[in-house]
């Protein structure tokens, strides 16, 4: 009797896609049949590495021998790191506590392996990223989307946290600033949030990817790390964006104490270790040179901020909660009588632009609001513009 093909696993088959590359998966289908498709939709910023970091890495490929690192990284880059917490936040941190990672999605994978059994319950803001739910239903456990808006800057709050607490509640994950908003949660709810879920006995999962390009907070201060309210939170960081090196695929997490020895035998019987090359290379990144280049680039993207948020206005498509951290506007779209996903695939069909639907993010806004990334040029991100309006301007016709 002959076999049927076998079963592919339960978390292979409910795995959820991250929309934002399918449509960037499209856009380049279109850009190969000769289209001019202007990309809005994925957190890519146009920069690339820093040229001293370009520079380090060519030096790397010179022929030398290039052996695996010890599976928490290379002891010159967390010491490193650990001097830009130092100089940039004036935190002290352990390099020991530093853990290399292949971009921050392996942070985030690794946090979450070590501290989620099947059962847990993680809190959640919704919208959020949508690859921490994905994580979190991976090893077991369930994601609870605490429902956010405009009034919380789309973050969760004490009060939300602790409504949706329940005996299952295991980890508490937050990033700021956020992905898809833009916006930075405030300190002091931060600091509240992390003391409650410390007190109940849950892990605090902080992804801080876009800290080093935050603006300020609400009230005019400079934007601080989860570090400095709650020195024994998981922290997520990485050098794809304030660096620019999103392809190079390394980032890093600050751990507990408790958790080194476990942290570093998931990674060793994972990815193994950060590629080497990439890792020595980086050290550049913590340099004058580097620090002035991404530094410019960071003024240069509150311009493209600017450019955005007035443009959409124009087009009547405001934002409600000005981004002040990473390069998102996370806008309403209900307005013209499409819900999300038919606007994000109308319009890059229409009119050869590409910006990402809410559904990869959010429940409670999943067909009302769209993500428009300002990491691209300010002459694509003028003409994308255009051509939204455009599109807008045929619909309300």
């Amino acid at each position: 009797m002959a076999m049927g093909s076998p079963r592919m696993s339960k978390r292979a088959r409910e795995s959820e896609p991250f929309r934002a590359m399918a449509f960037g998966a499209r856009a380049d289908e279109l850009i190969a049949q000769g289209h001019d498709v202007i990309k809005l939709g994925l957190g890519e910023p146009d920069f690339g590495a820093p040229a001293v970091v370009r520079r380090a890495m060519i030096e790397q490929m010179d022929g030398r021998p290039l052996p695996y690192t010890a599976s928490l990284g290379i002891t010159p880059l967390r010491e490193a790191i650990s001097e830009f917490y130092r100089q940039r936040h004036g935190l002290d941190v352990d390099p020991k506590r530093i853990a290399i990672t292949c971009g921050g999605s392996e942070a985030l994978m690794l946090a979450i392996a070590a501290t989620i059994d099947p059962g847990d319950e993680v809190l959640a803001a919704d919208p959020s990223y949508p690859c921490n739910r994905e994580l979190v239903n991976m090893f077991g456990g369930t994601v609870i989307n605490v429902p956010t808006d405009a009034a919380s800057r789309y973050h969760l709050s004490p009060d939300s946290v602790s409504s949706a607490w329940t005996e299952r509640t295991k980890a508490v994950m937050i990033t700021s600033p956020s992905n898809p908003t833009g916006t930075c949660i405030p300190f002091t709810m931060l600091r509240n949030i992390c003391s409650y879920a410390r007190d109940h006995g849950a892990w605090r999962i902080i992804d801080e990817t876009y800290l080093d390009l935050a603006d300020v907070e609400s009230d005019g201060s400079q934007v601080r790390s989860a570090l400095e309210c709650d020195p024994d939170a998981i922290t997520v960081n990485s050098f794809s964006k304030y660096f620019g090196m999103t392809g190079w695929r390394l980032g890093w997490m600050v751990l507990p104490e408790c958790l080194l020895g476990a942290v570093d035998n998931l990674a060793m019987n994972t990815l193994l270790c950060a590629p080497t090359p990439v890792q020595w290379a980086a050290l550049a990144c913590f340099t004058p040179e580097a620090y002035a280049e991404c530094d410019h680039r960071r003024d240069e993207f509150r311009k493209r901020r600017s450019l955005v948020i007035e443009g959409l206005k124009r087009i009547g498509l405001p934002v409600e909660v000005e981004p002040n951290g990473a390069f998102y506007a996370y806008f309403s779209v209900a307005s013209t009588g499409l819900d999300a996903w038919t606007f994000c695939s109308r319009l890059l069909e229409e009119r050869y632009v590409a910006l990402t639907p809410g559904r990869d993010f959010a429940v409670k806004t999943a067909d009302t609001h769209v993500r428009l990334s300002y990491a691209a040029s300010r002459d694509a991100l003028r003409e994308g513009l255009a051509r939204v309006g455009d599109f807008v301007d045929s619909l309300r016709r």
